[in-house]
């Protein structure tokens, strides 16, 4: 059926505009007092952001959300990092390294006079107690809810039955720490890069019980140093976490080893509603956010404030399940949903500037990107012909899009659905709409299988194939395949050789057929769209260095006096 407009209903959103625009406004009044009081509270120069959601904990190994990571990286450091502005690989707690010619040793050369917040010494036992520390996880621990990185990127534990990529951590001397693997892997160094590797306090930890998580029902009950004392060796170090006036507050670290952060505070105050964070901005209660609606930036832009636009390094794409419908395991069927949507116009009428139709589920900036692969541009009719040819000319779908959500690589989910279902129907494709809050059982059912075909997409955690296409298709049990596809476990089987091998060119190759097959041979999604997103700042914030991976930190920017 198609999704339109009912008689009337553009007033009654008018009105609806009109009334959350004054809410909007009364509670932006209301919390810039209170941050005001925030930043002139503490004595010299804060900055206040807002973010569009709370951390549950403060111990970035237990977290895989970008509103904890924003708040966590910039205390936390790894034994890497990303060069601002971009996704490459840099030195950070470790100065360089070097691995053997199989790819399963790294030798680690760290930085010495490093101190963690409590002024214990960072050295290379520091570094293998965090390793232990992550591959000695139980009970709880071991939840994919909370231990979602390590498993992701080393798979088991040391008291479980699954394999891991981790092998041992060794200390020959204060400032070398020898990583050791079971196999080679594509992901290093980079993986040592996510937030939820950063380097914490051994001693800290033992203190205050960092291990000491509860399951209570399906969440978590985290331990007094997930929530009151992490402890990291970063140019900022936590201050407080005022719950009841939604406000975490970091304080710098005037014993950071490199250059000091120029903010005396950074206040992360905890905004859910888009619409009141851009009122706080525009009354001067922050000086910035993320992700602003694409319709309100040339508005920004126009009364003074600096919106940055990050380069692309996402995707969005139409999921296919292969569960619940069978029509959708004819690959003729799969091409025509291909050939049925229009990415151009999706581009030009839903994403913010900048935004470009995608051909893979990469951008191109990731090794391993042919330019050759089978293309499908928009065309209803080869659709309907393919259907038939398939036997279901009368195609009916559920549809699934996410509410209460704006991701990166999705700004605007409605306005995404009402065009791409539109596309279908064009092609004689009955849709049956199907939406639900995306923390309200969207992702859940859509991971288990239960869509059949979904929106959902990805921004990238570091520059790596395996990144991308291997965790969408990297296994047999997924959301796309979750009773296997007759060549998903030769697709799992493909990704995880091409992680193996340690030769780079011969790696390359390789994910350079495997993408040209998930385009001709395999098609379990369809690429859709790379979306640039933006963050926005005050005029007077100086010194923000936007990132590719939306991670920026905050210890270069100042305020202009």
């Amino acid at each position: 059926m198609g999704v339109g407009r009912p008689p009337g209903l553009r007033a009654s959103r008018a009105g609806r505009r009109i009334a959350a625009a004054g809410l909007a406004a009364l509670l932006a009044t209301s919390l810039a007092a209170c941050v005001q009081s925030q930043r002139e509270g503490g004595g010299g120069r804060s900055m206040v952001f807002g973010a569009a959601g709370a951390p549950a904990l403060f111990d970035p190994f237990y977290a895989s959300d970008g509103e904890t990571f924003r708040v966590t990286r910039q205390m936390m450091e790894g034994l890497v990092g990303f060069k601002p502005g971009t996704a490459e690989v840099e030195p950070a707690l470790a100065e360089d390294w070097e691995s053997s010619a199989d790819g399963t040793e790294w030798t680690f050369h760290l930085r010495e006079g490093v101190e963690f917040h409590d002024g214990t010494e960072f050295n290379a036992d520091a570094v293998c107690a965090n390793f232990e520390r992550w591959y000695n996880q139980t009970g709880p621990g071991q939840n994919a809810a909370l231990s979602y990185y390590w498993i992701e990127t080393f798979g088991g534990f040391a008291s479980d039955d699954e394999p891991s990529l981790y092998s041992s951590c060794e200390a020959p001397d204060s400032s070398t720490a020898v990583l050791k693997l079971t196999r080679s892997s594509s992901k290093f160094p980079d993986a040592l890069g996510l937030d939820s590797f950063s380097i914490q306090s051994p001693t800290a930890m033992e203190k205050y019980g960092a291990d000491e998580v509860t399951a209570r029902g399906s969440s978590f009950e985290y331990s007094e140093y997930a929530k009151q004392h992490p402890t990291g060796t970063g140019p900022f170090e936590f201050d407080s976490y005022d719950e009841s006036n939604q406000s975490i507050v970091l304080r710098r670290n005037e014993n950071y080893w490199g250059e000091k952060a120029k903010l005396d505070r950074l206040v992360f105050k905890i905004i859910p509603d888009e619409s009141v964070r851009k009122q706080e901005l525009l009354s001067g209660g922050i000086d910035g956010y993320d992700f602003p609606n694409p319709a309100d930036i040339s508005g920004l832009r126009d009364q003074g404030f600096n919106v940055q636009v990050r380069d692309p390094f996402n995707i969005l794409y139409l999921g296919i399940s292969q569960r619940s419908n069978p029509a959708l395991r004819d690959l003729r069927v799969r091409k025509a949903l291909a050939y049925a949507v229009d990415r151009e116009n999706l581009v030009e009428a839903n994403m913010p500037d900048g935004a470009e139709p995608a051909e893979l589920f990469y951008p191109d900036s990731v090794d391993g990107y042919p330019e050759d692969v089978k293309k499908y541009p928009h065309d209803p009719q080869r659709a309907k012909q393919l259907l038939r040819e398939a036997g279901h000319q009368d195609l009916t779908i559920e549809f699934w899009w996410p509410t209460q959500v704006t991701r990166p690589y999705m700004p605007d989910p409605r306005g995404i659905f009402n065009s791409l279902s539109g596309d279908l129907e064009e092609a004689g494709i009955n849709v049956e709409p199907v939406s639900k809050p995306w923390n309200g059982g969207y992702i859940s059912d859509v991971n288990q299988g239960k869509a059949e075909v979904f929106l959902l997409g990805w921004t990238g955690d570091y520059n790596s194939p395996d990144n991308f296409i291997g965790t969408f298709f990297g296994s047999t049990q997924n959301q796309f395949y979750t009773e296997p596809a007759p060549w998903g476990g030769e697709l799992a089987d493909r990704l995880e050789a091409a992680d193996r091998e340690a030769d780079p060119a011969a790696r390359e190759e390789m994910y350079t057929e495997i993408n040209r097959s998930l385009k001709s041979e395999y098609l379990p999604a369809v690429p859709l769209a790379h979306s640039p997103p933006a963050i926005v700042t005050s005029s007077e914030v100086e010194g923000l260095v936007t990132s590719p991976l939306t991670a920026e930190r905050f210890a270069p920017v100042s305020l202009r006096q």
